[in-house]
């Protein structure tokens, strides 16, 4: 019997469907991740032996290598087909090392796409491991371990445990504290604005318009008061409008880049309301393969982890003819599309997009479910109509002469849709159209409105704004901003409200820490520099021990000074303090942290040892016994509702009790998901939720 190849990737989605490309000569195993890294408990880097790094294989991986090392021995060879970025190389060094498998052979081969034709192209082509790309993913995780080891025991010991500090966790973290500071800064101006509603005559019919204020002939005027507003008006008293000039022309409104991993996110943050992580995860699922009606198990968009703008000539040939079919040659571009793409773009691979073309979302709607389908098509939406042809705009600039004093109008109408056809960036609501006006027309004035405002302080960071703010600063990379948004959140140093950032007290604390004894670490340049030396380490342009010995002296000297510093310090966050004094020794009891979530504790320990469970009242009576319905956490995290008289009353439910009952059986009802529905007659009463 004929021995099979063996090829391993790093999730079941992604073996399922390359399985089903490949047929019986190949045998598909996921490794589920990563199989190694450094320990858990303890620094993992050997500073003495020259930062030798002591990777040890999960706990929850040993029964999956066991597997592998038995089908290794039934197969003829083994491909290592991990993810094509940094991480993805990474994982299959440590696959080769654990494996045992020779360095010199080509065993290494990458997938832009999981698509039969993606598949065949990475099997027909295979490499070595890169060494670079695995020393810049080995510089990355040292250079963090570095940072969370030395510097989190620090700020724990100072502020609280489970403190942490990272190399750019600490940064984003700064960024949303300096924001939060410009806001509590910000001194509102006031200023003014007039406005004139005007009306033409077009054969029998008449056409307001408005137009603003601007100054005088000569130049421009700032209203700053109610005053300067009303000698305005004042001098208005019996004017005529008179227009004195009609700028016509044309815009065309390029379509933008394909995505990239940050422009995804922050996309599908604005459109779709998902935050960076969710996208991620949808992306993932949309990569990795999912079985659509018609076309079999396919992966329906390429590599989502990406900064490179670049699609391939294939893809290319494909969106034109599918642009030429469905609408015409009018919406094809005189030449092809190239995007510039942004300086130290990694340029391995293309940019995000559907791997078939022709495969439209209405052709997937049926095989996915609600947010795999909204985040396709946004995807194949922006890619087909990054293809297309300029929106032409018209557009029209208008002056009105008032006694000296001058009043703009301007308007904008489409001539041409081109690719806003697919893609619209602006509803159609939005065209400002203004009635015919040439030079010379007597416009009759309706009204004069003088409107106070006054200037806004610059907007707290939202999840598509701080990624944009990120990545502009050569901060991090595309693929970590979830995971360091999660972190800010998980930490409770931010917390979300109406989908913006808010920096919370213990936030506040640990980012003024930094900046005193950190500053040279947790800083924008700082971070951006070593990312670009990260990018050198992979193109071999730079020894990567060579930056952590750099690094790590600075480190070294900054951790002394910090300790020394700041000997007896000791930070009270004032959210951790309650009304509650402890039943046994009369002290306040304070809300503290454990491995299983908070709690509230005596600020006498260690000589007071007690402790409650935090329970938050939800303003709504257990409809058993009358008592007060709490908010509770289960051992596992996930939050529950019970009565406060428990144990006496027994109610309890994973669901959100609304207070109202249900018409039909007289029980309760209670929120799932965007549902209010009644458990004993187990039927959904309203599918929207107001205000949840």
């Amino acid at each position: 019997m004929n021995k099979k190849s063996l090829l391993i990737v790093e999730s079941p989605a992604k073996a399922n469907t390359i399985k089903k490309c490949l047929g019986k000569d190949f045998d598909v195993m996921a490794s589920m991740g990563r199989v190694c890294d450094l320990p858990k408990y303890k620094l993992g880097v050997d500073i003495s032996k020259d930062f030798e790094a002591s990777y040890s294989i999960l706990k929850d991986k040993s029964k999956i290598v066991k597997s592998l090392k038995k089908k290794i021995d039934k197969s003829s060879k083994v491909l290592l087909a991990t993810d094509p970025d940094r991480e993805g190389e990474a994982i299959a060094w440590h696959l080769a090392r654990i494996l045992k498998l020779d360095f010199n052979e080509k065993n290494r081969i990458t997938f832009n796409e999981i698509t039969k034709s993606g598949i065949k192209s990475g099997i027909d082509n295979p490499r070595k491991i890169d060494f670079s790309l695995v020393n810049s993913q080995q510089a990355r995780r040292i250079l963090d371990r570095l940072v969370g080891y030395k510097i989190s025991p620090f700020l724990c010991k100072k502020i609280q445990k489970g403190t942490s500090a990272g190399r750019v966790q600490s940064v984003a973290l700064k960024l949303l504290v300096d924001r939060e500071k410009e806001i509590e800064k910000f001194v509102p101006q006031e200023y003014w604005t007039i406005t004139a509603t005007l009306e033409t005559k077009e054969g029998n019919s008449e056409k307001q318009f408005k137009s603003s204020f601007w100054g005088t002939i000569k130049e421009q005027i700032k209203l700053s008061c109610k005053d300067d507003a009303q000698k305005i008006l004042d001098n208005l008293k019996n004017a005529k409008y008179l227009v004195c000039e009609v700028k016509k022309g044309k815009r065309h409104k390029k379509p933008p880049a394909p995505f990239i991993t940050s422009t995804l996110q922050q996309e599908a943050s604005k459109k779709l309301g998902f935050s960076s992580k969710q996208t991620m995860c949808i992306a993932q699922e949309l990569y990795e393969g999912l079985k659509i009606d018609g076309f079999g198990s396919i992966g329906l968009i390429t590599y989502m982890r990406t900064d490179s703008t670049r699609i391939s000539s294939e893809a290319r040939t494909k969106s034109e003819e599918f642009i030429l079919q469905t609408w015409g040659q009018k919406y094809l571009p005189p030449k092809p599309r190239m995007f510039k793409m942004k300086k130290n773009a990694q340029d391995a691979h293309e940019a995000i997009r559907p791997t078939i073309p022709d495969i439209t979302p209405e052709k997937v709607k049926k095989s996915l479910n609600s947010n795999q389908f909204r985040l396709y098509k946004l995807i194949w939406s922006r890619f087909i109509s990054s293809q297309m042809s300029d929106c032409i705009q018209n557009t029209i600039q208008v002056k009105i002469l008032a006694n000296d004093y001058i009043f703009k109008s301007s308007g904008t109408s489409i001539e041409f849709d081109g690719f806003t056809i697919l893609y619209p960036e602006r509803k159609k609501d939005d065209e400002e159209i203004l009635p015919f006006l040439d030079v010379g027309m007597i416009c009759n004035l309706k009204k004069l409105t003088p409107e106070q405002h006054f200037t806004e302080p610059p907007p707290r960071f939202n999840e598509a704004s701080l990624i944009k703010n990120l990545e502009e600063n050569g901060v991090g990379r595309p693929s970590t901003y979830s995971s360091i948004i999660s972190t800010l959140i998980n930490r409770e140093y931010a917390r979300k409200e109406n989908r913006s950032f808010v920096i919370t007290e213990l936030g506040q604390e640990v980012d003024k820490l930094m900046k005193k004894y950190f500053s040279n670490i947790a800083n924008v340049r700082f971070t951006a520099k070593m990312e670009e030396n990260l990018d050198k380490i992979e193109k071999n342009e730079v020894d990567w021990k060579s930056i952590l010995r750099e690094f790590y002296s600075k480190l070294e000297s900054y951790l002394k000074t910090a300790k020394e510093d700041s000997e007896g310090l000791k930070v009270e966050i004032k959210e951790n303090k309650t009304d509650i004094i402890c039943e046994l020794c009369g002290k306040p009891m304070v809300i503290k942290k454990s491995r299983f979530g908070k709690f509230i504790g005596c600020s006498g320990f260690p000589d007071c040892k007690n402790i409650k469970k935090i329970v938050q009242n939800i303003g709504i009576k257990c409809h058993k016994c009358g008592g007060d319905i709490v908010q509770k956490k289960s051992k596992k995290n996930r939050t529950f509702y019970g009565c406060s008289n428990y144990p006496k009353c027994d109610f309890v439910s994973w669901y959100k009790p609304t207070g109202n009952f249900c018409p039909k059986c007289k029980g309760p009802l209670f929120l799932r998901r965007n549902e209010v529905f009644c458990e004993r007659c187990n039927k959904i009463k309203e599918k929207k939720i107001p205000n949840e």
